[in-house]
């Protein structure tokens, strides 16, 4: 028996046990597996991820179970009273998140003189952190390894601004990630695009992304799934004891990356 003799249902839930990206491709192998790659069945199998975060009485409304996919893939869904985002990696399916600023430890972050508190239009989130003034830049974050997708490689990226920045140039950054009771990884960056040219060319620098917020990945890590961790990431200067400012923060996040 051939592929193509199979019935639509038996093609679905085999494509329903690959990848999104999976299923794309093998749809153009004939049109039997076409039409079988669209069925609701097997994207409502590449749901499941959202689905234990989100009810699907919450997601929007669409024309399709792969129409609703994609729509996920595209637009953050804001959870955790407006402290998190969340959405689908377009290429495997895996659960994204973004941690707001609102979500993070800021060291003097609830001193006016230091830190301020904004809207931005262009940011995911109803506030974002504006700094001030401070020579101890500190910020810390952390999200449980059982919220992540499990068996899968993730990498962490600081999400920011800088407008009328200063102060950055002095000394690198440290940014580091790691599981709880397990290896950190740590290195020094340079934050601010406008002195990328006198830092070591050793140094990482922030790239601009399709959002038009700056990201600088500070790491990445294997999550098991198999035990509750916590994922830890930092990003401090304490070293130079130079006054910063211009430092515009929406969050981290966290999203697949894909090794190949």
């Amino acid at each position: 028996m051939e592929f193509e003799d199979l019935a639509e249902g038996c093609i679905a839930e085999i494509l329903s046990h690959t990848s999104p990206v999976d299923a794309c491709k093998l749809s153009l192998v004939s049109r039997a597996f076409c039409s079988a790659a669209e069925t609701d069945s097997v994207w409502a199998a590449f749901l499941l991820n959202f689905t234990s975060i989100i009810p699907p009485s919450s997601f929007p409304s669409s024309s399709s179970q792969k129409a609703l996919y994609f729509n996920l893939c595209n637009h953050p869904t804001i959870i955790d009273q407006g402290k998190k985002s969340v959405q689908l990696d377009k290429k495997t399916g895996k659960k994204c998140y973004m941690l707001s600023a609102r979500n993070l430890d800021i060291i003097w972050g609830d001193a006016v003189q230091h830190w301020e508190w904004i809207s931005l239009p262009e940011s995911r989130f109803q506030v974002v952190a504006v700094l001030r003034s401070v020579c101890w830049f500190d910020i810390s974050g952390k999200i449980s390894t059982l919220a992540l997708s499990s068996n899968t490689h993730y990498a962490a990226f600081l999400v920011f601004k800088m407008i009328n920045a200063s102060g950055f140039h002095y000394h690198p950054s440290v940014i580091s990630v790691g599981i709880s009771g397990g290896n950190t990884n740590t290195k020094y960056v340079c934050l601010d695009l406008n002195f990328k040219n006198n830092c070591s060319r050793e140094l990482q620098c922030p790239k601009v992304r399709s959002d038009g917020w700056l990201e600088i990945e500070m790491g990445e890590f294997f999550n098991s799934g198999i035990e509750e961790g916590q994922v830890e990431m930092k990003v401090m200067e304490t070293t130079s004891h130079i006054q910063k400012c211009g430092f515009i923060l929406e969050g981290i996040e966290l999203r697949p990356k894909h090794l190949i």
